[in-house]
């Protein structure tokens, strides 16, 4: 199913599928030829679709620049079953993009839920990386550090999602219009999600299967059972991190960000006030200016509203 329409697709931007170890296949949007690779990960409920801006920037810079659905989502595999969800998993998989690519130099890129995979990558030290870059989800221990009311309010859906059915039923109505419906409605620059936009995100959630697999990451989070010992979330990472955040995150506080340079050796943060959680399309421009800076090894601009 081909979920972007050609209207909305960028030419630089091609789509393939890559196989990968234990059958699985990730449809990966991709851009550029350079040496070394860029991965971008996606969040919920997103799609490859959200690097868009991304991508052909990261390209100029020299990257072969990935962006896979993770899995399922988009035409990416959609093994059944919670624990085909679970944390472990979902790193693994990003190490076997990894060697599917044939790069050994590695820039990671990821937003919500892929950044919540990208967090758990860096500490485990699963592969080498070069950098790290980490838009609106918190390192794991600062999340614990500043977890308290305002974030327990705000993370009332983790807690709904571990219902069984009725979390689909609800996102999937009227073939998934809430999903669409998310977007503008969380988002602080409506006009960055028109209907077209929206549109792709929903189409992406009305497959057959697709809402269960999303909302099992969810699931598996609390109650996936582990293949590897637990990870001390205090251990230090010592890849270069560049952390963007946007302010106006329904979902995240800002004060989860606060103790992050305390677990990370080599750590900047760029604030964006008045931008919402989904930052790199919101304010493409300010965020890619942000990441080639940190990539090129340059310094990484304040933002600036345009």
């Amino acid at each position: 199913m081909d979920i972007v329409p050609a209207s909305l697709k960028d030419p630089r931007i091609q789509t393939t599928m890559v196989s990968v170890a234990d059958n699985l296949t990730f449809e990966v949007d991709v851009c550029g030829d350079g040496d070394a690779l860029a991965l971008c990960l996606h969040g919920f409920p997103e799609h490859s679709f959200s690097w868009r801006y991304q991508l052909p920037m990261l390209a100029d810079a020299g990257f072969t620049a990935w962006a896979p659905n993770l899995r399922g989502y988009g035409n990416s595999s959609r093994p059944e079953g919670l624990q085909a969800y679970r944390l472990d998993e979902l790193v693994e998989d990003v190490a076997r993009l990894i060697e599917a690519s044939g790069k050994s130099e590695v820039t990671l890129i990821a937003h919500d839920w892929g950044a919540v995979i990208a967090w758990q990558f860096a500490l485990r030290k699963r592969l080498p990386l070069q950098r790290l870059v980490i838009c609106n989800v918190p390192h794991p221990q600062a999340m614990q550090d500043a977890f308290g009311w305002t974030q327990l309010k705000k993370s009332w859906y983790i807690l709904f999602f571990q219902l069984p059915w009725l979390p689909e039923y609800l996102l999937g109505k009227d073939r998934a219009e809430p999903i669409a419906e998310m977007f503008r409605k969380t988002s602080a620059n409506a006009g960055q999600f028109p209907t077209d936009v929206r549109e792709v995100y929903r189409r992406n959630a009305a497959q057959p299967g697709a809402l269960t697999a999303m909302v099992n990451f969810y699931r598996a989070l609390l109650r996936g059972d582990r293949s590897r010992p637990r990870t001390d979330p205090r251990t230090p990472i010592d890849v270069p991190t560049l952390m963007v955040w946007g302010e106006d995150d329904v979902a995240l506080d800002k004060s989860t960000t606060l103790t992050t340079g305390d677990y990370v050796n080599d750590f900047t943060i760029r604030y964006l006030p008045g931008v919402s959680h989904w930052v790199q399309q919101e304010q493409p421009e300010s965020v890619n200016e942000m990441i080639k800076a940190f990539v090129q090894g340059e310094d990484v601009p304040e933002y600036r509203p345009s």
